[in-house]
C-alpha cells in the first residue's frame, strides 16, 4: 500500500515536472520564436517560421562567411533574375541545409550499406555544391532568353529611334511591346534607373553588370561611344542590329555543324547495337542452335 502511494506521486510530480518544462520552453522559447514569425509574415506562418529559423542561421555565418564570397554570390544571383527572391544569406543558409541533408544520406548508406565514411564526407561536398550548379543552370538559362529576345527587341528600339523618339521613350515602347522577358524586365528596371535622376551611361553601364552577357556589353559600349561622340543613335543601333543577326545566323550554323558529332554516341551506344541484334541475332542463333526463328 505504501508503495502504491509513493508510486502514484512520484507519477504525479514527474508529471508536473514535465509539464513545467514544457510551459517554460513554450514561453521562453516557442511563444517568441512564434511571435516574431508572425511580425516577420503575417499572411502565411510557416514562411514565418522559416524566415525565423534563416535569420537565425544568418547571424551565426556571419562569424564565418567573407565578404567576398557575399559579393560573389550577390552578382550571381542578379544574373540569375534574383530566383524566388533569395539574398545571398538565404543562399549560404541553403547551401549549408543541402550539404547536412546529403550527410545524412551518406552516414545512411554508410551504416545500412557498410561502405567508407568517405562517402558521406563526398555526399556533404555535394550538397554543398549543387546550390551552386543550379544558380549557375538558371543563370545561363536567363542569358539564352536575353540572347533569344535580343534581336526583335533591339529591332524595335530602332525603329522606334528612327521614327523620331528620344532613347526613353524608345525603351519604354520596347518595355511595353516588346518579346517579354528578362530582357524586358533589364529595361524596365534601366528605366527606372533613369527616372530617378541616373545618366544615360550610368543606367547602361549598371544594366551590363547586371546582365554580364557579351552582346549586352557590346550594345552597351556601342550606345555610350554614340553618346560621346554625338554619331546618330538611330545608325548605330541599325549596325548593332545587323550584326547581332549576323552573329546569330553564325551561331546558328555552328549549331548545325556540331549536331552530327552529338549524335555520334547515342548512334554508337544505342542505334548500331539495335541494328546489329536485328541483323545478325537470327544468324548468331541458327549457328548455335542449328534452327531459324
Amino acid at each position: 500500500m505504501t508503495t502504491t502511494i509513493v508510486l502514484i506521486i512520484s507519477s504525479i510530480g514527474l508529471a508536473a515536472a514535465v509539464l513545467l518544462i514544457v510551459i517554460g520552453v513554450y514561453r521562453n522559447y516557442l511563444e517568441p520564436m512564434i511571435e516574431e514569425a508572425k511580425e516577420l509574415d503575417e499572411v502565411s506562418p510557416s514562411k514565418g517560421i522559416k524566415r525565423y529559423i534563416f535569420n537565425r542561421i544568418i547571424g551565426v555565418n556571419k562569424i564565418f562567411v567573407g565578404d567576398e564570397y557575399l559579393k560573389y554570390l550577390r552578382k550571381r544571383l542578379i544574373m540569375a533574375g534574383e530566383p524566388r527572391n533569395l539574398t545571398a544569406e538565404d543562399f549560404i543558409v541553403l547551401q549549408e541545409l543541402w550539404a547536412v541533408g546529403f550527410f545524412i544520406v551518406g552516414m545512411l548508406f554508410f551504416i545500412m550499406i557498410n561502405v567508407s565514411v568517405l562517402w558521406a564526407i563526398i555526399f556533404l561536398l555535394a550538397g554543398a555544391l549543387y546550390p551552386i550548379i543550379w544558380l549557375r543552370d538558371m543563370v545561363a538559362k536567363r542569358h539564352r532568353q536575353i540572347t533569344r529576345a535580343l534581336p526583335y527587341n533591339l529591332d524595335l528600339l530602332t525603329l522606334s529611334v528612327e521614327a523620331g523618339m528620344d532613347f526613353q521613350a524608345a525603351v519604354s515602347k520596347v518595355v511595353e511591346k516588346g518579346i517579354q522577358g528578362p530582357l524586358v524586365d533589364e529595361l524596365n528596371y534601366m528605366l527606372s534607373l533613369l527616372k530617378v535622376g541616373r545618366t544615360r551611361e550610368e543606367a547602361l553601364r549598371i544594366m551590363d553588370d547586371r546582365i554580364s552577357l557579351p552582346a549586352i556589353t557590346s550594345f552597351v559600349n556601342a550606345l555610350i561611344q554614340a553618346d560621346r561622340m554625338g554619331t546618330s543613335l538611330g545608325k548605330v543601333l541599325r549596325i548593332q542590329s545587323e550584326t547581332l543577326r549576323d552573329q546569330r545566323a553564325q551561331r546558328a550554323e555552328k549549331l548545325a555543324q556540331e549536331a552530327p558529332v552529338k549524335m555520334l554516341f547515342p548512334l554508337i551506344a544505342f542505334i548500331f547495337p539495335t541494328v546489329f541484334m536485328v541483323l545478325f541475332g537470327p544468324i548468331i542463333f541458327q549457328f548455335f542452335f542449328g534452327e531459324v526463328f
